[in-house]
């Protein structure tokens, strides 16, 4: 039977097995090879905790969705079109999110009897005909063609049983016209000097492909043309990347070193291993032995002069909260990144949430008032992070960067910035007395109301900064009242001038209709997808998305009123909504879903289609 070609306009593919089958290596190399390609992308990993559930378990289910285009999207996507399920584990999780009509290939060596009772079917679904009615599946004894695919290497039947998912993969890249190539020098890099692994891995690669070309199974090849991207170089990067990028961006531009005070916590974990490796630009990291540690030594390093930032989940958030503080009354510039994760406590480490606003806001003792900035999609963690680096530096105070699971492991193609059209960041340290021979610590900028920030050891600059409160000026400990009230609003003020940098909001759609989507963080790209989709359909929907937390923007209240109805996605309860409620005294409505993955666009469609009616 011959190969037709079919163009489309994108595609969304799952690869789904237990979290030792190199799903989201898989992936991984899907991924790369599609950005080479010059489609528009977005992924979504989705794994377990570190601590490894039993194979072939439910709860030992790694996923990896990836969303790819010729036109520009922004979201992983809803529903799978394909999902390749290695095992019965990974069909009884994922089979549902399968759009109707979909593909599964499934590996049928896997689907033993002890496997099938341990993801509790009753009977083998590759057998019982349950799925033929709904999807078009796809058997293959992967197993069994790695194993014929590795023959005469004289390997170990536990590595050569390991290449499995390059099989898939070559599986997918016929059905997808990608090229082998890229992943074949990646192996080679990759696993440079273990030439069994290299081989091994290479010709499970290209057996997959020879057999989607030569079987009857696969009948129809899917095309997806380039994307019509801005012009640029381009690079694929997930948002943990993207923000340590922005970090050093940031300590290059003002001239400062970096300095990194962290102790490792899931999903933040990469930023500290990535600035780890970039000591060759002068950056500094200390693992410390916890979060308290981390906090602390990166307000030392701000003391002596350092960009300094500290990174955490919100787990991590709850800790660093008295030393967070102290960074509040000594107001120096600090950057504290948390990349959100599911659940109170230890939660759900490797599941993305948005619910950590309700911490970043009010989250310490006292009248402690930080800036909050969150970034809206994995590149977009490089501009986040270097905004909050920018007014860290500029208004000398702690800023919260929230980002989230789903941004920090997830990736899309970005467009590498020129480094002269980033904002500047203009840094001038205390050099000499500011008042009649002495020099204040607490004697204000008249714009920005930031003090000034004197290096320790400077001759004549002696001064005192610390936890007690501050007479105003001179930094003395003071216990008056009215002083305390003073310092009390001055701190708030300052915060408050941020919004004199936060740019006219934008509105996507009309500037007033039926219903306004108001998105922050991760939700921007599903609250972007859902309002494209539903003006296409001709309804009065805009969308506007909140960069700025705290402060919120000068024209947002303006905004507001000027819609009948208002509704706020989030991964939480509702934080944001009773915010926006609180501050501008409107109806706006939430939708809230805490499942530890991101809303998807039809979600929120069909919602805003019933409050319409």
């Amino acid at each position: 039977m011959g190969k037709t070609f079919k163009t489309i306009d994108e595609a969304v593919i799952r690869f789904a097995g237990d979290s030792g089958d190199g799903m989201q290596l898989t992936g991984g190399r899907f991924t790369e090879t599609t950005a080479i390609v010059g489609n528009d992308l977005s992924t979504l990993p989705d794994f377990p905790a570190e601590i490894r559930a039993p194979a072939g378990s439910l709860a030992g289910v790694s996923a990896f969705q990836l969303k790819f285009s010729s036109k520009d999207i922004h979201t992983p996507g809803d529903k799978p079109d394909v999902l390749v399920a290695m095992n019965p584990a990974a069909l009884k999780v994922h089979q549902k999110d399968v759009i109707p009509g979909g593909t599964i290939i499934m590996n049928t060596d896997a689907f033993s009897k002890k496997n099938l009772n341990f993801a509790g079917y009753e009977t083998n679904p590759v057998e019982d005909g349950s799925l033929d009615d709904y999807f078009t599946v796809i058997p293959i004894e992967m197993n069994k063609m790695v194993t014929a695919a590795c023959d005469g290497m004289d390997l170990p039947t536990k590595l050569v049983l390991r290449t499995k998912n390059f099989f898939a993969l070559g599986v997918l890249f016929y059905m997808y016209d990608r090229p082998l190539d890229a992943t074949e020098s990646w192996l080679k890099k990759k696993f440079a000097g273990k030439d069994g692994i290299i081989k091994a891995n290479t010709s499970s690669l290209n057996a997959g492909y020879n057999y989607a070309d030569t079987t009857e199974l696969f009948t129809t090849r899917f095309k997806v043309e380039k994307a019509s991207l801005p012009p640029g170089k381009y690079r694929n990067i997930n948002g943990n990347h993207a923000t340590s990028l922005g970090l050093l961006a940031a300590s290059e531009k003002a001239g400062l070193d970096l300095f990194l005070g962290s102790y490792p916590i899931t999903p933040a974990s990469d930023i500290l291993h990535t600035l780890s490796s970039w000591k060759h630009f002068g950056v500094k990291t200390f693992q410390a032995e916890d979060e308290i540690a981390g906090i602390t030594s990166a307000i030392g390093a701000s003391y002596s002069g350092n960009l300094a930032i500290t990174t955490t989940s919100g787990p991590g958030i709850a800790l660093k909260g008295e030393a967070l503080g102290l960074a509040v009354m000594t107001e120096l510039p600090l950057v504290v990144i948390n990349v959100q994760r599911g659940g109170p406590s230890t939660g759900l480490p490797t599941k993305t949430e948005q619910s950590d606003l309700n911490q970043a806001l009010y989250g310490r003792n006292g009248e402690a008032p930080v800036p909050v900035i969150a970034a809206a999609t994995p590149g977009d963690c490089f501009y986040a992070a270097y905004e909050a680096c920018k007014a860290a530096l500029k208004h000398m105070t702690p800023v919260l960067l929230l980002t989230d699971g789903y941004l920090a492991n997830g990736s899309e193609p970005w467009n590498i910035p020129e480094v002269d059209d980033l904002e500047p960041i203009d840094v001038k340290f205390a050099d000499k007395p500011n008042a009649d021979g002495d020099f204040l610590p607490y004697l204000r900028d008249e714009e920005t109301l930031a003090r000034p920030w004197a290096i320790p050891g400077t001759a004549k600059l002696e001064h005192r900064v610390g936890g007690i409160e501050t007479a105003e000026n001179t930094g003395h400990v003071s216990y008056d009242p009215e002083n305390h009230h003073r310092m009390v609003v001055l701190r708030q003020e300052k915060v408050n001038r941020i919004q004199n940098d936060i740019p006219k909001t934008e509105i996507f759609g009309k500037s007033n209709g039926d219903l306004l989507l108001l998105s922050w963080g991760g939700t921007y790209g599903a609250c972007r997808s859902a309002s494209e989709t539903l003006q296409d359909e001709g309804l009065n929907v805009s969308h506007v998305h909140i960069r700025w937390i705290s402060p919120l923007p000068k024209d947002l209240g303006e905004i507001l009123i000027h819609f009948k109805n208002i509704l706020v996605p989030e991964i939480n309860l509702g934080q944001l909504l009773r915010l926006v409620r609180a501050e501008y005294l409107v109806d706006a409505k939430g939708l809230n879903l805490v499942r530890g993955r991101p809303i998807g666009a039809a979600t929120i469609v069909e919602k805003v289609k019933e409050i319409l009616g």
